[in-house]
């Protein structure tokens, strides 16, 4: 079965396999059914944002779905939102050595998904925001109505998913998101080709479609996507790095915190 926020519908015509992940203290819910592997971020409480734990997770859960056998590879999150991105909750324990590192985790985690050998599909509702909007670059994107997005690490000195962001809105459209900070709203979105837009009670239909095809394509659409998305990942993690390992960054994250409360 898939869950969209409003709850479960739309299995396969596969066989459904066990449940790989159901506890609900779990930052990350895992469910494969027939082709397609369901990931949840569940941390509600906290917007679904990006602890070290559910970055962890991610990457295990990405890499296993890798080799799984499946077609589909979907994200969502729990609760009211997709995902707030980082989790600055606990900033004050932080080094800038370790932010350094949790930035370079996510940096591969958003790689895995970019380059993961099946198709990947978020499915985004309420707010995603800096990292969470970066995890909203999946293969296919599609979000609710009312979803609001936002990229605000060049505020406190990240460049974190720039290009990817790029390659789907143009160049332009993104340096502008990128350097203003602003948010922008699903419509916008849409018109800029970042996402499509669909009410949470179609999404079980949208995800039996894309499975559909993948059964047509084969391995011909796996051959097809590591064709069309060159591989970037070096130049991409230095550019994060560069941005991340400049000295202050603790400074620079709690300057930009109190700006906006």
């Amino acid at each position: 079965m898939v869950r969209g926020p409003a709850g479960r519908a739309g299995a396969t015509a596969e066989q459904t396999r066990p449940v790989m992940s159901r506890s609900l203290a779990d930052p990350l819910l895992i469910q494969q059914s027939g082709a397609v592997i369901e990931l949840v971020l569940n941390r509600p409480d906290k917007a679904n944002a990006l602890s070290e734990g559910l970055v962890e997770a991610l990457l295990v859960a990405v890499a296993r779905a890798a080799n799984s056998g499946a077609r589909l590879l979907t994200l969502r999150g729990e609760g009211r939102h997709f995902c707030a991105g980082f989790d600055f909750s606990d900033l004050d324990q932080q080094s800038d050595g370790d932010l350094l590192h949790r930035f370079v985790r996510i940096e591969q985690l958003l790689q895995a998904l970019h380059h993961a050998p099946l198709t990947t599909l978020a499915l985004c509702h309420g707010s995603a925001l800096g990292a969470g909007a970066d995890l909203a670059t999946c293969d296919c994107r599609i979000a609710a109505p009312t979803t609001r997005f936002r990229m605000p690490g060049l505020r406190f000195g990240i460049v974190l998913g720039t290009r990817r962001l790029a390659a789907l809105v143009g160049a332009d459209a993104a340096h502008e998101i990128v350097v203003t900070s602003r948010s922008f709203e699903a419509a916008e979105a849409e018109r800029l080709g970042f996402v499509r837009l669909a009410e949470p009670s179609t999404w079980p239909e949208i995800v039996r479609g894309i499975v559909d095809a993948q059964r047509l394509g084969g391995i011909a659409t796996v051959r097809l996507k590591a064709r069309v998305k060159p591989d970037m990942r070096a130049s991409d993690m230095a550019a994060l790095v560069d941005s991340a390992a400049m000295p202050g960054l603790k400074d620079r994250i709690r300057a930009f915190r109190s700006t906006e409360n």
